[in-house]
């Protein structure tokens, strides 16, 4: 018997030949950074440790790829899971290629600054390198319903930002200091997982964001594609590509996503969905 039936199944010729197809690990990394509330999974390292740690440890695997799709949200979770990203293919020694798919803005781009490579579609929303914070002020509108704000602290930044006072000059002065450290920080973290890539641009790290094609320009992304065709022409037509998903909450698969056990889990679920719609809305076109 020197030869292998062609009726013999792929998988079986596969074992018996030695001659396995080429894998890549998927991690989709879609949605708001940070904690959204019970009826919604955020990005967190929390959520996503175990998924990263699945992908990164599949036997022969030549590269992980992420899928990108998230405005951004909570600086530090962001920080958080690039790390992780990068401790594990530093650990595993894998390559790391992102795809950005609609939005890799914000935070969303961080994460995408943990891979080796940057593919883009030529209209996804890319960058958006900046921190920004943003609230209501109710003080004029409790004194017109005759409403008397009681409020007592101990330490005298206890109240920074009050929606219900008015605003002070040193807690916006504060707030753009924090900002600030916020914005080196991410700022750093580019400057050393791109390099020489980044292009001299006044505007690159202003908050602004550009078009796919346009961050390839700037150095922001290595090249335009889309995942199946971009790694089919890398590692070959039989490439196989396992997708490692988040799974939904338990009171989101219980109750769906817009219902919910009682009124404060739906209040909560609600509040968490209006935020996520004004972090989105930001880069919708």
């Amino acid at each position: 018997m020197g030869f292998i039936s062609d009726t013999v199944t792929p998988k079986i010729k596969e074992i018996v030949t030695g001659d396995r197809p080429p894998i890549v690990p998927v991690v989709p990394l879609k949605g708001v950074i940070g904690h959204m509330g019970p009826m919604k999974k955020g990005l967190t390292l929390e959520s996503l440790a175990e998924i990263l740690e699945r992908a990164f440890k599949v036997k022969n695997a030549d590269a992980v790829a992420l899928v990108i799709n998230s405005p951004g949200g909570s600086p530090v979770q962001s920080a958080l899971i690039a790390k992780r990203i990068r401790s594990l293919a530093e650990e595993h020694d894998k390559k790391v290629v992102a795809f950005c798919e609609d939005v890799a803005a914000s935070g969303g781009y961080w994460l995408a600054c943990a891979a080796d490579e940057i593919v883009v579609d030529d209209n996804s929303i890319v960058g958006s390198i900046g921190v920004i914070s943003s609230s209501l002020g109710f003080s004029e509108a409790i004194k017109k319903i005759g409403v008397t704000r009681r409020l007592h602290t101990a330490g005298d930044k206890k109240s920074f930002m009050d929606p219900f006072m008015p605003e002070k000059k040193a807690d916006v002065a504060r707030l753009k200091e924090i900002q600030g450290d916020m914005h080196e920080s991410f700022r750093d973290y580019v400057k050393s997982r791109r390099g020489t890539a980044l292009k001299d641009d006044p505007d690159l790290f202003s908050g602004a964001f550009w078009t796919g094609r346009r961050a390839v320009d700037l150095g922001l992304a290595d090249a335009t594609g889309e995942i199946r065709d971009t790694l089919r022409a890398r590692f070959g037509e039989r490439v196989r590509m396992p997708v490692f998903k988040q799974r939904r909450g338990w009171l989101s698969r219980r109750f769906g996503s817009s219902a919910g056990p009682d009124a404060a889990v739906w209040a909560d679920g609600l509040i968490a969905a209006v935020e996520e719609r004004l972090i989105w809305d930001r880069y919708r076109m």
